[in-house]
């Protein structure tokens, strides 16, 4: 409708039952329009709950092995599963517990933990490396 005065915006708005609604208050002049806000609450509501449903918040999971000593059978089904929540779009933390003269032989975990890392190549990435926190090595492996 172009530049006009605030009362005659006010006037014409009124007279079609609808609002003035300031959209750009910043702007030289005040950029303005004639609509029905309650109407555009609801549809600018919809837009921002469409939205959210088509995110995907990622969250971690977790897979551990007991003990170091984990079987190769097992260690595959893990990583099956692994698998899974990596293609849905998770990240994935994969922990090795070690109980009393365990400790001794931290590299077998190491071991364990790269053999999964290698298992799942195809699935995911190292995000980061195994390190050890106490009694449980760790390591994080994200989506590609």
């Amino acid at each position: 409708m172009g530049i006009m005065e605030t009362k005659e915006a006010l006037r014409v708005a009124e007279e079609a039952d609808l609002d003035l609604v300031e959209v750009s208050p910043d702007a030289r002049p005040p950029v303005c329009k004639i609509m029905d806000f309650g109407k555009y609450k609801y549809e600018q509501s919809k837009r921002i709950k469409e939205s959210r449903k088509k995110q995907h918040v990622t969250q971690l999971k977790e897979i551990r092995f007991k003990t170091p000593k984990i079987s190769d059978h097992d260690l595959e089904y893990r990583a099956d599963q692994a698998r899974g929540f990596l293609k849905q779009g998770n990240k994935v933390k994969v922990v090795v517990r070690y109980r009393g003269r365990e400790m001794a032989h931290i590299e077998l975990g190491q071991q364990k933990l790269d053999l999964m890392a290698e298992l799942l190549e195809d699935a995911g990435a190292i995000e980061q490396r195994p390190r050890l926190e106490g009694r449980s090595m760790s390591m994080v492996l994200m989506p590609k």
